[in-house]
């Protein structure tokens, strides 16, 4: 007789599982072909009203909890093979898991990362919801973080603070008041929150190009610092270099954040990258031909203290705080 676990998955999930490498999730495990690549692992949760608040929607948790796995593998330079899902519930809610599935699934196919297994299990804590993404790249060419030189450029995907400004909103922060009548910019601000874009489209190319690489899952400020710990180097950045959307450029004019505060706020997903300066012409070209924009805002410079950012008179700024921490 099935269980009450057996039935959940065999509704919501067994659909979604269409790699031959996923069983059909009868069984207890998932067959991974080998072959002459490396397998990158890597592994996120999102926990409700921590990594999104209480009462959003199904469908963005599941993007969220996908997608940021999926950044790390792009950082690594690495393309998606699928990934593992544990599902922590206090109860089964069945509108909720349609549609929480339904987008899974939807990733899942876009990013050509299928599901191949996983666990449900039951809980009275907050809802929690654990990926485990693998991805391949041809063997011995994974991006780390160790790695930068001093001389390397230092760049950024996308653009960085509209998660942590989105989340304010949310919360009825600052950045609310800012946009009262910008009804669109706060709706992307939002958005980039609650659904992170991971920028695998560029792996291939920081591969080839990036001395090291990692994604901005806590900060600008405290990821680079974590970059450059483990390098043994240092960096110089100029805070007039580093890009904001036209959303969060609105509301840093109007007083209710500032740059020191957005490359250190979390959420951001995007990939810091450290690149030789003869290699980088060619990854801006190969960023801008599949439509990711990507910005030098620095230099990796010699020596092993914290980075320091500069403001447009080149006077060291002095940060409040560099990064989001769990704990």
């Amino acid at each position: 007789m099935a269980s009450g676990e057996d039935d959940l998955i065999a509704k919501y999930f067994r659909p979604l599982a269409q790699a031959p490498a996923s069983l059909g999730l009868l069984d207890d495990a998932a067959v991974l072909e080998g072959s002459g690549d490396d397998l990158v692992v890597t592994t996120d949760a999102i926990v409700e009203g921590v990594h999104y608040l209480v009462g959003d929607a199904a469908d963005t948790i599941a993007r969220k909890a996908l997608r940021v796995n999926l950044s790390d593998l792009a950082a690594k330079g690495a393309s998606p093979v699928g990934f593992l899902l544990t599902l922590a519930l206090r109860k089964v809610n069945e509108t909720w898991l349609s549609a929480f599935a339904a987008a899974l699934g939807e990733d899942a196919t876009t990013f050509a990362c299928p599901l191949l297994g996983g666990d449900t299990v039951s809980t009275s804590g907050p809802v929690m919801i654990s990926v485990t993404a693998f991805g391949r790249l041809p063997r011995g060419e994974m991006v780390r973080r160790h790695g930068a030189r001093a001389g390397d450029v230092v760049a950024v995907t996308g653009t960085i603070g509209d998660a942590a400004l989105g989340l304010d909103i949310l919360r009825g922060g600052r950045a609310a008041g800012a946009l009262p009548s910008h009804r669109r910019e706060a709706e992307f601000l939002v958005d980039r929150y609650r659904v992170p874009q991971p920028r695998l489209a560029v792996a291939s190319a920081l591969r080839a190009s990036a001395s090291a690489a990692m994604d901005v899952s806590d900060g600008l400020a405290g990821d680079l610092a974590k970059l450059c710990a483990v390098s043994g180097v240092s960096a110089s950045i100029e805070l007039a270099k580093v890009p904001l959307s036209a959303a969060a450029r609105a509301v840093v004019a109007r007083g209710a954040a500032t740059i020191e505060l957005l490359i250190a706020g979390g959420d951001d997903y995007e990939v810091l990258c450290a690149v030789p300066p003869d290699r980088w012409p060619s990854l801006a070209a190969a960023a801008a031909a599949v439509g990711v924009a990507i910005t030098a805002i620095g230099t990796i410079t010699a020596g092993t203290g914290s980075p320091v950012f500069l403001d447009a008179t080149g006077s060291a700024v002095s940060l409040p705080r560099t990064s989001y921490s769990h704990f």
